[in-house]
């Protein structure tokens, strides 16, 4: 199992984001609910490089898992302007291949989000 590719629910946020905030306690409860499952979380900052020492203050303060990373430049990233990201936050799902699965994956508090995840571990 360790040798296995994991699917990857991407999702890119700004710790100053409201509805990325309200996000936060449902991307919680479903990394939870997938725990031990073939899935990995990773989350992106796109805030600016000033905000990185908040950025980590953030992350502490909100006990975020998965893997937390920082895209320092907001929407003038490699990131954003590949995968076309003009607003957030925005969920991207991969398969093990790391081919796109969904571009515009549902947000942790819909419910399909998580039928959707199911389906691709199967």
């Amino acid at each position: 199992m360790a040798s296995e590719k994991k699917k990857i629910l991407k999702s890119t946020y700004k710790t100053n984001g409201v509805t990325c905030k309200r996000e936060i306690p449902y991307l919680k409860k479903l990394e939870k609910e997938l725990h031990g499952k073939n899935i990995q979380f990773v989350s992106v900052s796109v805030d600016k490089q000033k905000d990185h020492k908040k950025w980590k203050n953030f992350i502490k303060e909100k006990n975020l898992g998965g893997i937390q990373l920082f895209s320092d430049d907001a929407f003038n990233t490699r990131i954003a302007k590949d995968y076309k990201i003009n607003a957030i936050p925005r969920f991207l799902l991969f398969d093990s291949k790391g081919k796109i699965v969904d571009a515009n994956a549902k947000r942790p508090s819909d419910p399909k989000l998580k039928a959707q995840l199911l389906k691709l571990l199967k």
